[in-house]
């Protein structure tokens, strides 16, 4: 398994990933070309954030993205994990547990993340046990939003 940073090639695959994310988890279907967009803009301002993809005999299985949250309170960056996708097949193989750790040493190099955070789905107990697993915790915050 071959776990990277991904590059603007990935676009395509990575808009499949969050489409088939989003109807597996929320049954959301969500517009390709707005998707696309966001995707894109990633790779086209890097203080958005990044995308990691592992590779399994030169195919793509799996990913995740990073945004940043400033901390105030810590004077560093928490480091969002987003739009986690394992190709169904894939799964149980630790392919996430490998993502995460490489992220985890992208951020130890860069001296000023003080920590990571992920928001899953209430009902997906299945994630919830894979993130205690590699030493997560449920958070004491509820998350609120308001869409406009």
């Amino acid at each position: 398994m071959n776990i990277r940073t991904a590059e603007k090639r990935d676009v395509s695959l990575l808009v499949e990933f969050n489409q088939a994310m989003a109807m597996e988890t929320e049954g959301k279907k969500l517009d390709a070309e707005t998707l696309r967009g966001g995707v894109e803009a990633v790779f086209n301002d890097s203080k958005k954030g990044f995308y990691v993809v592992a590779e399994s005999g030169g195919e793509i299985v799996g990913g995740l993205m990073v945004t940043y949250e400033w901390s105030d309170w810590r004077d560093s960056w928490f480091w969002w994990i987003q739009s986690v996708y394992i190709m169904p097949e894939y799964r149980g193989r630790g392919i996430y547990r490998m993502l995460y750790e490489h992220v985890k040493q992208k951020a130890a190099a860069e001296k000023d993340v003080c920590g990571f955070r992920l928001y899953v789905e209430k009902e997906n107990l299945r994630a919830q046990k894979v993130y205690e697993k590699l030493g997560m915790e449920s958070s004491h915050y509820l998350m609120y939003e308001e869409n406009i």
